[in-house]
């Protein structure tokens, strides 16, 4: 099978993405009967642009893999409470690993150059978290004794705050929306040469806010400029990430499509608003074409926007496999 590390073009990027897709309509039992629902003949997809998403609800309750052993762990969704959550179940989390890494150093560079502190209170409780597992995969390889995983605001975590300049190293602290506010209500910071990464909302723990106003408001309460995120889920094996300012990239074996919400097998233009699809070829042993929930737009340069999510009934044909 195709290196997809190795990506270099769109059109390597269609050759491996049409070998993944033909591999998976044969191994994976949930994805076959979806792709047959809607009427596709496998035969006649020609480019990565036709080959089908599956909604992403069916993880919540199908088993959807590409291989035939028993798995050895899965990702479980954080959810909602008293919804289901969504399980992604492995094989191996190799490609996963090299993935976050290398799609980690490909935006920011190597672990290695910073310190990277964690705050995320609410996954660390979950379990099977798959944020949780890239974050310890990129504080080991950054090898920062004063790093690590922080449980809440505490007079430690502020005091290393304060103090960063003298670990000798870039500080990146990556934290959930709601702790990072609780973080500058405590005092503010000169966090200018560091990263300030916000991930996971409010979590019910504070009322939402507008995208541009929460930035906005971190970015003076750390003293930076942008406030950097990213954008994952426990159905997928990469990351995307943003700078600033709301516009995410993604690595070279990871792409998105716009679709219409009403019409999901309509790919939109650039500049249109839509369902977001993900590719993502990481995911050769679940399924690595996804429809998710979320909002967006894509420009022409591959970059996206997240413009919030719609509700799961507007997931036409979800409930055509749920019911066999």
């Amino acid at each position: 099978m195709t290196d997809i590390f190795k990506i270099a073009s769109s059109s390597d990027f269609d050759t491996a993405a049409l070998e993944i897709f033909c591999y998976q309509y044969i191994h994976c039992d949930v994805y076959r009967q979806w792709v047959d629902l809607l009427g596709v003949n496998p035969k006649k997809v020609s480019r990565a642009s036709e080959i089908p998403a599956i909604p992403i609800e069916l993880f919540k309750n199908k088993t959807i893999t590409s291989f035939r052993e028993k798995p050895t762990g899965y990702f479980q969704s954080s959810g909602t409470s008293g919804m289901a959550n969504s399980h992604h179940y492995y094989r191996t989390l190799e490609l996963y690993d090299r993935s976050a890494e290398e799609g980690f150093t490909r935006f920011w560079g190597s672990p290695k150059d910073y310190c990277i502190v964690a705050l995320l209170p609410n996954y660390l409780k979950q379990g099977h978290s798959s944020l949780i597992h890239m974050m310890q995969l990129l504080i080991n390889r950054s090898q920062c004794p004063e790093g690590g995983f922080f449980s809440e605001v505490s007079p430690a975590l502020i005091e290393l705050l304060h103090n960063h300049q003298s670990l000798g190293r870039k500080l990146l602290l990556f934290g959930v929306t709601y702790a990072l506010l609780d973080i500058i209500e405590q005092g503010s910071y000169n966090l200018e040469d560091a990263v300030v990464f916000e991930t996971g909302g409010m979590k019910g723990q504070r009322e939402e806010m507008v995208k541009e106003e929460l930035h906005k408001t971190l970015c003076k309460g750390f003293h930076v400029d942008v406030i950097a995120s990213e954008y994952g889920m426990c159905e997928l094996f990469s990351q995307a990430y943003s700078r600033g300012k709301g516009i995410f990239q993604t690595p070279p074996w990871m792409q998105i499509r716009i679709r219409d919400i009403h019409a999901p097998n309509r790919l939109l233009p650039d500049g249109r608003s839509g369902g977001i699809d993900v590719i993502d070829l990481a995911n050769v042993d679940s399924c690595s074409f996804i429809a998710t929930q979320d909002l967006g737009k894509l420009h022409s340069d591959g970059s996206f926007e997240i413009l919030g999510r719609f509700d799961h009934s507007d997931m036409r044909g979800c409930n055509l496999m749920t019911e066999m």
